[in-house]
């Protein structure tokens, strides 16, 4: 592992780097990931490269480059945006862009990793997301995940042709701990890197799209 933030058992977390910028772009131009996002293409490799040096200057702002643990490979992204220092609240973005990669379990962990650092380490009280209602997988990764169904948004999204509906879900802290083991550990087995347990961190997606 290289730079770890956040350790599960499939997965880490860690800083993002300029050359991610590579594989962010072929991703975000892949109209199989974006379908479910929020990004419009083209998308070049200096665009993103800007985006992560904004984003992790950015203190409200904490997203992390998604790795497996098996081959440290690079796929993906997760954290939080929009950060309410006041409210303790923010919302959790997701993307793994390679499609080979999806309904392994690396999602719903990286959900857990992230959700359980707002909340034990952010002292954050409220993590929400928006979810398109025809993306069944990831819902039911969220809700593996602890979020639950808050309400939706009628045809707020235009993809494909037609509008979509969105669906609003958010977990709570008191929710999350009342979930966790008697040990006060997350849902997933799990541990901080070097960088976490100093206190450290680095920043996330804001502006033209979630991640």
């Amino acid at each position: 592992m290289k730079h770890p933030f956040l350790v599960g058992e499939l997965v880490y977390l860690r800083p993002l780097q300029a050359d991610d910028a590579e594989l962010f772009a072929e991703w975000l131009n892949d109209t199989r990931v974006t379908r479910t996002l929020r990004a419009r293409g083209p998308i070049t490799v200096e665009a993103e490269r800007e985006w992560i040096a904004r984003v992790s200057a950015d203190p409200s702002e904490f997203v992390c480059a998604l790795v497996l643990r098996k081959g440290d490979r690079l796929i993906g992204s997760a954290g939080l945006h929009a950060i309410d220092w006041q409210a303790r609240s923010a919302s959790f973005g997701i993307k793994i862009g390679i499609p080979a990669m999806w309904g392994r379990g690396y999602g719903t962990e990286a959900t857990r990793l992230v959700t359980d650092h707002a909340f034990r380490t952010l002292n954050l009280n409220r993590v929400g997301l928006q979810v398109h209602a025809g993306n069944v997988a990831g819902r039911r990764a969220y809700e593996k995940a602890g979020y639950r169904v808050e309400g939706i948004q009628r045809e707020a999204v235009y993809r494909e042709g037609r509008f979509g509906d969105l669906v609003l879900m958010a977990v709570l802290r008191s929710q999350w701990e009342a979930a966790a083991g008697a040990d006060g550990k997350p849902r997933a087995a799990a541990r901080a890197g070097p960088a976490a347990r100093r206190g450290g961190g680095t920043a996330g997606a804001k502006g033209r799209r979630k991640r």
